[in-house]
């Protein structure tokens, strides 16, 4: 299975997404097995853009395991900051432009604060 390739504006959304997760996978000492490679495909299914924690000091090894859970599961490599890999799979009902659904510095507009001192 291919993996996906990201443009840079689509990279940088999911990045700012995926900013606020929590790893909901860990790769431990006995590495990228079966097990992992499965709970990892759920993980995509249910949430589409996961983190995932290795327990490893070897960033060669962990680029691997990021390789191989992208070729594994036609994911796209969204980001490796330290011990921390973050991937992104679109659903099955989306298309690339999910992606693109969060803007990096764009918030929504805050409300107005109500005030309850002068109210009669």
């Amino acid at each position: 299975m291919p993996t996906l390739t990201l443009s840079t504006d689509q990279r940088r959304g999911l990045r700012a997404r995926a900013h606020a997760l929590k790893p909901v996978v860990s790769i431990s000492q006995n590495g990228l097995s079966e097990a992992v490679l499965k709970e990892i495909g759920v993980a995509l299914h249910s949430h589409q853009l996961i983190k995932i924690r290795v327990y490893n000091d070897d960033r060669e090894k962990r680029e691997r395991f990021l390789a191989a859970i992208c070729e594994e599961h036609s994911a796209a490599p969204v980001q490796h900051i330290g011990k921390l890999l973050v991937v992104w799979r679109p659903g099955a009902d989306e298309d690339d432009a999910a992606a693109k659904r969060v803007r990096p510095g764009r918030r929504a507009p805050r409300r107005p604060k109500r005030s309850f001192q002068n109210e009669g």
